[in-house]
């Protein structure tokens, strides 16, 4: 039997070039993991509502400067895994990550972290100004110089740790042009730095045990859990208060924008009371832990919307 030696050609072809795309496409999913994508999208969100509402008209300007702040967090983060890569390795909860599970070596992880660092800077430098490099770059110091090392030394670490979360959201708002001493954004930068409080310790309780089994120091080996829940309920309270209060503080353009944000803080603080004396049970933390974090997007959401809506109009 005659075999068609251009055929057989196509298909090994076809084969290579289907194989070539796996393999790109479960290097792309690997570098996601490594950057920790599903948090430093948060960090590209909360950094567009900074330059968004410092900004006085849309333009695509916004896109480099968010881009950079966004890269500069996904370096931290894949540096944050090379740090961290043996207590991984011993928590059921992360314990899938690349660097573990060998899907990269340390080499790599490194080359991805320095390209990725360099690619930000470079876009912070062309696109945005001092006060933004300066307060990106401050964010990376705090992450993996501060909060890192200082989760193996203390139970409480995620309050200064949470500076972390707070600092993205100013970045945007001094690359649109914003002003350092506007109250608007300390107000905002108070928020977002108490609301990780609450979300880190519902994580706690769902978590200890990995904690303890990487020898990580957990916050319950001082308080139990029960005055954990009232100190979760406390910042979840002062959560949705500052939001109320940023809803009048002037900063906001439309009545029903506001409507929704004091709504909102409401049952967030109304829903924060769920967890007292549940003495850990699952379901209830999950729930709150689902409701603060479903609360902050809403917050992101409507403030965008509600800058967008004045600028278009």
């Amino acid at each position: 039997m005659r075999v068609n030696l251009e055929t057989g050609s196509s298909i090994l072809q076809d084969k290579q070039q289907v194989y070539r795309s796996v393999s790109l496409f479960k290097w792309l999913v690997t570098v996601a993991e490594l950057a920790k994508i599903k948090i430093t999208i948060f960090v590209a969100f909360t950094s567009a509502l900074g330059f968004i509402l410092a900004a006085d008209s849309l333009s695509t300007s916004m896109i480099l400067p968010v881009s950079g702040i966004f890269l500069l967090a996904c370096s931290s983060a894949v540096i944050n895994q090379i740090q961290e890569w043996q207590y991984d390795a011993v928590m059921k909860r992360t314990m899938n990550r690349p660097i573990p599970t060998n899907k990269i070596t340390l080499t790599n992880a490194w080359v991805i972290a320095v390209s990725l660092f360099v690619i930000a800077v470079s876009m912070l430098i062309f696109a945005s100004n001092i006060l933004t490099i300066a307060v990106s770059l401050l964010t990376m110091v705090w992450y993996n110089l501060i909060y890192t090392p200082l989760k193996r030394k203390t139970g409480v670490a995620i309050i200064p740790g949470s500076f972390v979360g707070a600092l993205p959201p100013l970045a945007g708002w001094l690359a649109a042009g914003g002003s350092l001493f506007d109250t608007q954004i300390w107000i905002l930068f108070s928020l977002f730095f108490l609301w990780q409080i609450p979300h880190f310790w519902l994580l706690l309780i769902l978590f200890k045990d990995d904690y303890k089994a990487a020898s990580f120091p957990v916050f319950t080996d001082s308080v139990s859990v029960s005055t954990l829940e009232k100190l979760i309920i406390a910042t979840t309270l002062l959560t949705s208060g500052i939001a109320i209060f940023y809803a009048f503080t002037g900063a906001m353009n439309y009545f029903p924008s506001q409507l929704v944000i004091v709504a909102f803080s409401v049952f967030l603080a109304i829903n924060s009371f769920s967890i007292n004396g549940n003495h850990g049970n699952r379901k209830r933390v999950v729930a709150s832990f689902l409701a603060i974090n479903f609360f902050t997007l809403i917050f992101i959401t409507i403030l965008i919307l509600d800058k967008l809506l004045k600028i278009i109009l």
